[in-house]
């Protein structure tokens, strides 16, 4: 099964193991939005690995 490319270069695996992922949707059109909702967008979310299928993660992860 071949990598999903797009969803892994938002992603990044840190040394213990977590998934942190880019929020998405936050990537333009954000001059009109208020600023902290701005800052908040910026900010990373950590995926919880319990949700992600040893299926799901062989498709979005590469290890």
């Amino acid at each position: 099964m071949k990598t999903n490319k797009s969803f892994t270069k938002r992603l990044k695996v840190t040394r213990r193991g977590k998934i942190i992922a880019r929020k998405p949707g936050q990537n333009h059109f954000n001059a009109k939005e208020k600023r902290s909702s701005q800052l908040v967008g910026r900010r990373s979310q950590e995926l919880s690995a319990r949700t992600l299928t040893p299926k799901v993660r062989q498709r979005y992860i590469k290890f």
